[in-house]
């Protein structure tokens, strides 16, 4: 059984998300190994499944994107969501692909893929067209913020069924050490689109260049007004009300603070920066054990870092360096071994490969409430 059951065990279903776009070292045609993940049953007062399907009022929605680089981390953030689910045959997945193109494979590859790791699992493939940011996107800081399936996000609730009333965002890089139902339950009142962990201890004003602060039409100016303060936020987790998302024309508010990037450089960050132009001080707060982030360094060095104090629900390698990676190289940190525990990825030569039936679950102390 996957998970405590108790109090957070309720009539729904986890739907998740993910955005898959395989180019790069993987190449077309040429997807990773991945062994098959354990299989999760149902714990008492499970729903059973619906016939409204993706529509049923049920469903708790996750979203995730990703490139080639992620496959491996979307795996594995696949598996620890089931471990950690109370419900997890209730678990749908919905992947979100880049069209097939020179680089990209098939989706009907990707589907395979999936399908061989996690048999039992419900999810479909949607494709995703990069054209429709590309011509938006800025040279940022580090090249990867720059892949078009980072902005996916902002197209959400374009790309989702109509019935579908929220979802939960979350980057490739995570690993769940909770049941994910206890995010989705977080209240969004009235007056928020957004609810994601604050940190108002972070320094807001680097975010933004200097031309930014000094523009007189710009700056202060911009978050005049706010429910709060402004204060940075990881869009890397995120509860969004897609249906109060769609009523304000939030996508197009972002592509509009993108087009003036175009015109006078007001940040350096890739994807983030748009966001908190339209959503800092408006955002709903959420405890910040959803998203323990920057274990993945910062967007330069990608060093190690420890978890912050307090419990954790949700890991997240934001930053340059990327567990798998530094695995690979011989030089992990020390987080690292704990993602490793999800890694599904059979090396081409066989050495290593995974065995995920002995891998051990993230201590429960790390997420006790």
């Amino acid at each position: 059984m996957g998970g405590a059951v108790g109090e957070a065990m309720r009539a729904g279903v986890v739907a998740v998300f993910l955005a898959v776009a395989v180019s790069g070292a993987a190449g077309a045609g040429a997807l990773p190994r991945f062994a098959e993940a354990p299989e999760y049953r149902n714990g008492e007062g499970c729903p059973a499944a619906a016939a409204a399907g993706v529509c049923d009022p049920g469903l708790v929605h996750i979203a995730m994107t990703l490139d080639a680089h992620y496959l491996r981390g979307s795996m594995a953030a696949a598996y620890s969501l089931l471990k950690h689910a109370s419900c997890p045959e209730s678990i749908f997945f919905h992947f979100l692909a880049a069209e097939a193109g020179a680089a990209e494979p098939e989706p009907e590859l990707l589907r395979r893929a999936v399908a061989a790791s996690f048999p039992s699992l419900r999810f479909e493939i949607y494709p995703f067209r990069a054209e429709a940011v590309a011509g938006l996107i800025s040279a940022s800081v580090r090249a990867a913020l720059e892949a078009p399936l980072n902005y996916a996000r902002n197209h959400l609730a374009d790309l989702l069924p109509r019935c579908v009333p929220r979802a939960i965002y979350l980057d490739s890089d995570v690993l769940a050490a909770d049941d994910v139902r206890r995010l989705w339950e977080t209240r969004l009142p009235a007056a928020a689109v957004v609810a994601a962990p604050e940190y108002c201890h972070a320094n807001f004003s680097r975010y933004f260049t200097p031309a930014f602060w000094s523009d007189p039409g710009l700056g202060a100016r911009v978050f005049a007004g706010r429910r709060r303060p402004p204060c940075y936020f990881n869009t890397g987790v995120m509860v969004i009300d897609l249906r109060r998302w769609r009523a304000g024309n939030y996508r197009q508010r972002i592509e509009r603070w993108m087009e003036i990037q175009k015109e006078k450089r007001i940040y350096e960050l890739g994807s983030l920066p748009p966001f908190l132009l339209v959503f800092a001080g408006e955002v709903e707060a959420v405890d910040h054990r959803w998203n323990q982030h920057g274990l993945g360094g910062d967007n330069v060095h990608g060093s190690c870092r420890p978890l912050h104090d307090g419990p954790v629900s949700l890991m997240h390698w934001s930053g340059k360096g990327k567990p798998w990676d530094r695995l690979d190289a011989g030089r992990p940190c020390p987080l690292d071994h704990t993602w490793k525990s999800y890694d599904l990825y059979i090396p081409s030569d066989g050495s290593g490969a995974a065995s995920p039936a002995s891998g051990p679950a993230l201590a429960a102390s790390l997420f006790s409430w």
